[in-house]
């Protein structure tokens, strides 16, 4: 029989700021509903003992991961994620943290490069399609525009009823309150910029 999924208090000694604040929230935020680990795992669809490993500090969760449990929580990803106040005013995400990789799959690769605590007003993603790859996307909350920019190869965009070709430094903005896909309709990789602008201070309703 599996070892049971530790329940402990975090392991947070060696743990940098940020990477201790999450792992504080996520146990905190379990607590106050008055979930085992078990639950949060059923209701997030992360593994218990995956979730264990994080509140100790042993994992560290991945973007897509993180955004399952805030959603468990009843929490944006932002609430989950929010850095804590610095001193500095420079906020760099490196090309190979993995707490920014939000999708890695056989069709695309997905990597956000906006700070997660900002992902109620703006999101900025690098999207990079392999041959014959697609990322379709359902309907945002209304009023959600997208802007797409095309560094390498031939882009498709679907838009609705409306598909549009797009070379490299090409640019498209579009509503992204119906379903919409990004295509690779080239011979190689095609590489995008994506901004996600959601309603709130940007946008009216």
């Amino acid at each position: 029989m599996p070892p049971k999924p530790s329940d402990e208090p975090p392991v947070t000694s060696s743990m940098d700021p940020l990477h201790r604040q999450l792992c504080e929230k996520i146990r905190s935020a379990r607590k106050e509903l008055g979930w085992t680990l078990q639950q949060l795992g059923e209701a997030s669809e992360v593994s218990s003992s995956m979730i264990s490993q994080i509140e100790r500090g042993l994992a560290n969760p991945t973007l897509a991961v993180a955004y399952r449990l805030a959603k468990a929580l009843g929490l944006s990803l932002g609430e989950l994620v929010g850095t804590p106040e610095q001193d500095s005013q420079v906020e760099v995400i490196r090309s190979n943290d993995p707490q920014f990789l939000f999708r890695d799959d056989s069709s695309c690769k997905v990597r956000t490069l906006s700070p997660l605590h900002l992902e109620k007003d703006v999101e900025f993603y690098q999207v990079s399609l392999k041959h014959g790859g697609e990322m379709q996307s359902a309907p945002h909350f209304r009023h959600t525009r997208e802007f797409v920019t095309v560094e390498k190869g031939t882009l498709e965009l679907c838009v609705g009823e409306e598909t549009r070709k797009l070379k490299p430094g090409d640019s498209a903005h579009y509503p992204a309150d119906c379903p919409h896909a990004l295509r690779n309709a080239g011979k190689g990789e095609a590489v995008v910029f994506l901004v996600v602008i959601y309603p709130g201070r940007a946008v009216s309703t």
